[in-house]
């Protein structure tokens, strides 16, 4: 059986490591360090960690003020608190000037489960993909989440990376993986049908894959790490080759993942796109594992999806 590890939790390490590499990068946080694991970089660099306190507005405001003298800044909350509550401070103060912060939100999704509705924040990427200047990255791993902020630090300009509380299977090794922004990744060849996935999303699409090869049926897997800027490439290489598309995600099915595959498919080689994610609905407060089941987002509801698509 895979290790497990959490997204957030690789965050923690690689900013550990850029601490080392850049010194006049801060870190800021909205007095949850412990869980968004910036406690890690602060515990080594006590003076550039700088603990905001519950007010959103004010660390985001405060860390472009800080890059506004040309340094590195990532700043992180929960999704719902890092996104919902400093929108538009994140608009005006980051993504208007086009500064150099790094958002990083953990506990995004479903899989925050008991904490329910009011937590689980399952609109982050349709807000973030519209704002001008911004790049969107959903890591499906640990070496993902690892290399992707280590690789974004190089990066000038704001930047969202969606991180999770839950533990989910590492499918790469840290010590060969190569982030590429902005280049999806084929896990699976396949010709009857396309599964692209993202997130938490994409270890389930590939067991998904796997039941769904047993069957007969034969599924290319693509994880997109990158949501803005996607890969139009290799979803118009999908559309031509299989003609059947399904979009998983830990996201509302409007302005996500499946939004942003449709927008390509449409412009350039239309196909079947069905997406998999939360139907315009609030979650409820229950167990992750349960909650993602209960959703249809784990490999049985995507095998299940799969071949509703194929059998129409």
């Amino acid at each position: 059986m895979a290790k497990k590890t959490a997204t957030r939790v690789s965050y923690g390490d690689a900013l550990l490591e850029l601490g080392k590499r850049i010194p006049d990068m801060a870190v800021f946080d909205a007095d949850l360090a412990a869980s968004t694991m910036t406690a890690v970089f602060g515990k080594a660099h006590p003076d550039r960690h700088f603990n905001c306190g519950i007010q959103e507005q004010n660390m985001i405001a405060t860390a472009a003020g800080y890059a506004s003298t040309g340094r590195l800044v990532f700043a992180s909350s929960f999704a719902m608190f890092a996104v919902g509550r400093a929108y538009e401070i994140i608009r005006n103060s980051v993504g208007y000037p086009a500064l150099n912060v790094k958002v990083c939100a953990t506990h995004a999704g479903l899989s925050v489960g008991e904490d329910g509705a009011t937590h689980q924040y399952c609109e982050d990427i349709a807000i973030m993909r519209s704002v001008p200047n911004m790049t969107v990255i959903s890591p499906a791993d640990d070496a993902e989440a690892y290399h992707a902020i280590l690789s974004m630090a190089e990066h000038k300009g704001p930047a969202y990376f969606r991180l999770g509380r839950l533990a989910v299977p590492e499918f790469n090794d840290r010590e060969t993986y190569k982030f590429q922004l902005g280049k999806g990744v084929t896990l699976r060849e396949g010709g009857d049908i396309t599964l692209i996935a993202t997130g938490l999303m994409v270890a389930e699409t590939v067991e998904a894959a796997s039941v769904l090869q047993s069957q007969g049926i034969d599924a290319r897997v693509i994880n997109i790490h990158t949501i803005k800027p996607i890969d139009r490439d290799i979803i118009v290489k999908a559309a031509k080759e299989t003609g059947k598309i399904l979009t998983v995600e830990e996201h509302t099915v409007i302005g996500g993942l499946g939004s942003a595959v449709g927008d390509v498919v449409l412009e350039e080689h239309p196909c079947t796109v069905v997406k998999l994610g939360v139907q315009d609905v609030f979650g409820y407060s229950g167990e992750a594992w349960t909650l993602l089941r209960q959703f249809g987002l784990n490999a049985e509801g995507i095998v299940n999806k799969a071949k509703q698509m194929l059998n129409k």
